[in-house]
């Protein structure tokens, strides 16, 4: 078993202490099975950093960028299967809630789930964690489109299966 991954028996079972789930690498639901979002851990480099030492907040949305390329690498492989399969996504809406700083060196928690798969977007929660402690929370509002064109297009059923085991409970 890797670290931090659990079997769906030891779920079942009731088998798992909080610190048997706690990740090594980005855990998969599908792995874990618990309702929780995908967590990806990273660690704050110094170049991130502002003169306040602390993370300039611009790059959360980048930190939330990390995270979705990692639900997409667990749902489908990566983002480029969804680009040869001739479909790709646009950011039509972001936002940002800061509660508190990090700082270089500091290893966060990137948490992530869908909070809405409607008929050509999906929306997602972000929070970036830090000891327990929650820094920031987000959310982001993709579009599929075609890649040629950009014009907007429907999920496709392929893509709707392989992110539903990522929605947030009641989504």
């Amino acid at each position: 078993m890797r670290p931090g991954v659990a079997f769906r028996g030891e779920v079942a079972a009731g088998r798992l202490s909080r610190a048997c789930t706690r990740p090594a690498r980005s855990t998969r639901i599908r792995d874990v099975m618990t309702g929780a979002p995908i967590v990806h851990p990273l660690r704050v480099r110094y170049a991130e950093c502002d003169p306040q030492q602390i993370v300039f907040n611009a790059n959360y949305f980048a930190y939330f960028d990390v995270g979705m390329t990692e639900l997409w690498r667990a749902a489908i492989g990566s983002y480029a299967v969804m680009m040869q399969r001739g479909v790709d996504m646009v950011v039509a809406e972001a936002s940002a809630r800061f509660l508190g700083a990090a700082r270089f060196d500091d290893e966060l928690q990137l948490e992530v789930s869908i909070t809405r798969l409607g008929t050509t977007a999906c929306t997602t929660r972000h929070r970036v964690m830090h000891d327990g402690e929650m820094l920031v929370e987000g959310t982001m509002r993709h579009v599929f489109v075609d890649p040629r064109s950009l014009e907007k297009v429907a999920i496709p059923r392929w893509l709707r299966d392989a992110l539903s085991p990522w929605r947030a409970e009641g989504a």
